[in-house]
């Protein structure tokens, strides 16, 4: 049975970004994001259905939603100090309006600013995977579609570029890092006197599972290399502002931990034509990146490790690499 220590959601590192845990943060997508948000830390939020009811002026583009009649002005609102993006939201227009007019007003968008401020309010954004496979025979939007039209409404708008305090959740090195602590954690509980020494990373998509475990195999690699050094080697691909955090986690991990291993399932997004079950030939999965703006794209990152039909075959090849089958 799996308990809830052992499970890592995208937006599960978040308890790390203790600075902003007592800041005033908007938080933006679907589901329970007000209480998830209360879980990882967060001490005050604010719902993006909160603010469109405080300034219901803001969301316009629906003709049924706006306001019949003028109403009063907003007063004893809080000014909002961060934005936290959790997942795609349901009405899209209403999120990307309102997200840009809190980054836009410095946090108070009842206000009307001479100038646009920069930097913006910083943007703590979960979940960056373009697409997702679901029933469809073709891949759905993920929150990383969302973050796109986010980037490239704020840029037109400002002519300046969208910047993120941390992007969480694959191909994230944080998120790897914040894995290998877990992991680490369970066989201290589990009482294993062996250091771990291998990770396994499964999944069905090539631009993320794949990418992320293969660019946090190249830190482990540079983290080796660098032992000596004080902070963590950074790749070209990882998003500069999560460094502080994966500093943080570093100081509670041991250095046993030498490969992650990338292995790519054929049940999603990702679909095999030949026999599976083997080493990954070299060759490009895709010629068109996928991936999010801020890691740039290496062939030889979503290059898998291995090919194997499902998860069941993903976790045999581990125990019989592991010498445990």
């Amino acid at each position: 049975q799996v308990s809830p220590e052992q499970v890592i959601l995208s937006h599960s590192p978040l308890q790390l970004f203790s600075q902003f845990h007592q800041r005033c943060m908007l938080v933006a997508g679907q589901g329970p994001v007000e209480e998830n948000a209360h879980n990882l830390g967060f001490k005050h939020v604010v719902t993006i259905e909160a603010l469109r009811k405080a300034y219901p002026l803001l969301d316009m583009v629906d003709h049924s939603r706006r306001p019949k009649e003028l109403p009063p002005p907003t007063t004893g609102f809080p000014t909002i100090e961060g934005v936290i993006l959790f997942g795609e939201p349901v009405r899209w227009e209403t999120s990307l309006q309102l997200i840009t007019d809190v980054l836009l007003s410095n946090g108070n968008p009842g206000a009307e600013l001479q100038d646009v401020p920069y930097p913006h309010l910083p943007i703590l954004a979960c979940n960056m995977d373009l697409l997702w496979m679901a029933e469809a025979k073709m891949p759905r939007f993920g929150h990383g579609t969302f973050l796109l039209c986010l980037e490239n409404i704020y840029k037109k708008v400002t002519g300046r570029e969208l910047k993120y305090e941390a992007l969480i959740g694959k191909p994230s090195p944080v998120t790897y890092h914040y894995a290998q602590f877990l992991i680490q954690q369970q066989a201290e509980k589990q009482g294993w006197r062996a250091p771990i020494r291998r990770l396994y990373a499964v999944g069905d998509n090539p631009m993320s599972d794949v990418y992320g475990a293969n660019l946090y195999n190249s830190y482990l690699k540079s983290a080796q290399q660098n032992q000596v050094q004080a902070g963590v080697k950074r790749s070209p691909q990882a998003a500069s502002p999560q460094t502080e955090a994966s500093l943080e986690l570093r100081n509670d991990c041991s250095n046993s931990v030498e490969s992650c291993e990338s292995i790519l399932v054929c049940t999603g997004v990702y679909r095999h034509s030949g026999d599976a079950a083997k080493k990954a030939e070299p060759h490009t999965v895709g010629t068109v990146f996928h991936g999010h703006r801020d890691f740039c794209f290496d062939p030889s990152l979503v290059e898998a490790s291995y090919i194997v039909q499902d998860v069941d075959d993903a976790v045999q090849l581990a125990f019989k690499k592991e010498n445990w089958s």
